[in-house]
Order: structure tokens, then sequence, then C-alpha cells
């Protein structure tokens, strides 16, 4: 059973920034794509961003492009989200997700992943 494990989150002030990763624990896992996605109190889970692993072609939800930044270091099985200009309502859990297969489109729902990191809180306030 792969293990995704997330690190980086915290307490920012609006306009601030942080970096989460996630890191498979297994590095023979195959990886396709690997995404991240988040949820406020009282919200459903929402897309934020993924990036395909062979290809690096990234993907965005609105509401972020601009501001984040997905990457990914193949050799450490690690994904990367960077979030410049941090606003109240980015406050939420932020999960990755990871697949082990892409059969085309963009992986923007939470049932095209197979395995998910437990999640880590990122707070925006001041």
């Amino acid at each position: 059973q792969v293990q995704l494990v997330e690190s980086g989150g915290g307490l920012v002030q609006p306009g601030g920034s942080l970096r989460l990763s996630c890191a498979a624990s297994d590095r023979t896992f195959s990886i396709a794509v690997m995404g991240w996605f988040r949820q406020a109190p009282g919200k459903e889970r929402e897309f934020v961003a993924l990036v395909r692993w062979n290809s690096g072609i990234t993907h965005y939800a609105d509401s972020v492009k601009g501001r984040f930044g997905i990457s990914r270091d193949n050799a450490k099985n690690t994904v990367y989200l960077q979030m410049n200009s941090l606003k109240p309502e980015d406050t939420a859990v932020y999960h990755c997700a990871a697949s082990k297969a892409y059969y085309g489109g963009v992986y923007s729902l939470d049932r095209m992943y197979d395995y998910w990191g437990q999640g880590t809180q990122v707070t925006v306030s001041s």
C-alpha cells in the first residue's frame, strides 16, 4: 500500500506564501498523475492543481491560477505546491493524491485518484 505524506502547512498572513510537499513512500510506485485537493470547513473537497508525471503538464483551478504552482521531483516521487499571494479563502485542509494510470482528460475529480494523503492544514489569517 502506497502512503502519501504531506508536509508544509501552517498559519500564514494574507499575501504570504507556503510550500506544501507530498512524498510517496514507495519509490517503485508508478505514478501517472499527482494532484492537490483542498477541503474547507463545511464545504466539499475541491480540485486545486495537478501534474502529469511523465510530461510535466499541469492544470489549475481557476481560483488559484497565477498564484499557485505545482511541480514534481520524479527521482524523489515528490510533488510540491507553491502557494503565493494567499487569501483567507485559501484556508483549508490540503490533500495530495496519486493516480496509477492516466486515460486522458483533466483529472480534476477525486474519484480519479487511487491514493490519498492524510492532509495538512493551511490557515490564512491576520
